[in-house]
């Protein structure tokens, strides 16, 4: 069966565009998995090359993916990519946000105002900002941010990733989109750049749907089938 086939399968009211935005330290190779999951299914699927120099330019980004969608869309962030989906999810074609261990803030908190809320990590693996971005200890990056996924993989990860401008971690959002749109949140039970009981309160705040799963940051990566149900679920599920 080809993807047509599955489009004129396909139910109704099933929202067809998913917009995949992916977070800090990372690129859009990440949701590989997950596109070839929903891409077999059907799904238009777009990747935001959001570049996490800045909030604003972020979200511009990823605003300017979602004027390119015909028809509604799912829109879906990991990490640092929840807080860009949460400022630009109020978009009138935004069907429904799904969170992928990811930052909901609300407005007027910035991640760093989040970070600053909880106790200090003595063991952080992020490190102090040098030249305006910020970056992840290469040593701990398996370990912290995708234990789950093989030691050469998080080797190159760790020498590819894509460091964050200060102003993606201070810039206080303007709109909480998930008190307008329905929503739903992966949490990561092994997670250790954002605590399971953090990801728990901000999905519970939010009203989300919450489906747990064992893994690690890299949840979008090593459990990219489970990641994808929950998303082609969101589909199903945001226009009833």
């Amino acid at each position: 069966m080809t993807s047509l086939d599955f489009l004129k399968s396909a139910p109704p009211n099933r929202v067809n565009n998913i917009v995949l935005v992916h977070g800090a330290w990372a690129d859009g190779s990440g949701w590989d998995g997950v596109y070839k999951n929903l891409k077999a299914k059907g799904y238009h699927i777009t990747i935001v090359p959001n570049p996490n120099t800045s909030l604003s330019e972020d979200v511009k980004i990823t605003k300017a993916v979602l004027s390119m969608q015909e028809g509604p869309v799912i829109l879906v962030g990991h990490s640092y990519g929840g807080a860009i989906i949460t400022e630009a999810g109020d978009t009138s074609n935004v069907a429904g946000l799904v969170y992928v261990a990811a930052f909901a803030p609300d407005a007027g908190e910035s991640l760093f105002k989040m970070q600053q809320a909880g106790p200090a990590d003595p063991n952080t693996p992020i490190l102090p900002p040098r030249d305006g971005f910020i970056w992840v200890d290469k040593s701990k990056f398996h370990a912290d941010f995708c234990a789950d996924l093989p030691s050469e993989k998080a080797a190159f990860m760790a020498d590819s990733q894509v460091p964050v401008g200060l102003a993606a971690f201070t810039t206080d959002l303007t709109t909480a989109a998930w008190k307008s749109k329905k929503s739903w949140y992966i949490v990561s039970k092994n997670d250790r750049m954002i605590p399971p009981d953090v990801e728990r309160m901000m999905a519970k705040r939010a009203g989300s749907k919450i489906t747990e799963i064992e893994a690690s940051h890299a949840v979008y990566i090593s459990h990219a089938a489970e990641v994808a149900a929950i998303i082609e679920k969101a589909a199903m599920e945001a226009n009833n």
